[in-house]
């Protein structure tokens, strides 16, 4: 039988850190931004909409854009 001081001695926890939003909110908009562009880039960057003269972006990102669904041909 185990001796009742062990069966009452405290757990030890990680203390995690509290952050505030307003600390969290310049990297959660620069990330939405990010995503943002990265999902232009796969997504429609080609033909009339193109920012990038030439193909090489579309070439690029050609294996991206069908493993995520979009048609490009």
């Amino acid at each position: 039988m185990a001796h009742p001081a062990v069966l009452d001695a405290p757990v030890a926890r990680p203390a995690l850190p509290k952050i505030p939003l307003r600390e969290l909110a310049p990297f959660m908009i620069f990330g939405s931004m990010l995503m943002m562009v990265l999902l232009y880039f796969v997504g429609a960057e080609q033909g009339a909409v193109s920012v990038v003269g030439g193909s090489y972006v579309h070439e690029f990102v050609h294996d991206a854009r069908h493993l995520l669904g979009f048609p490009c041909h």
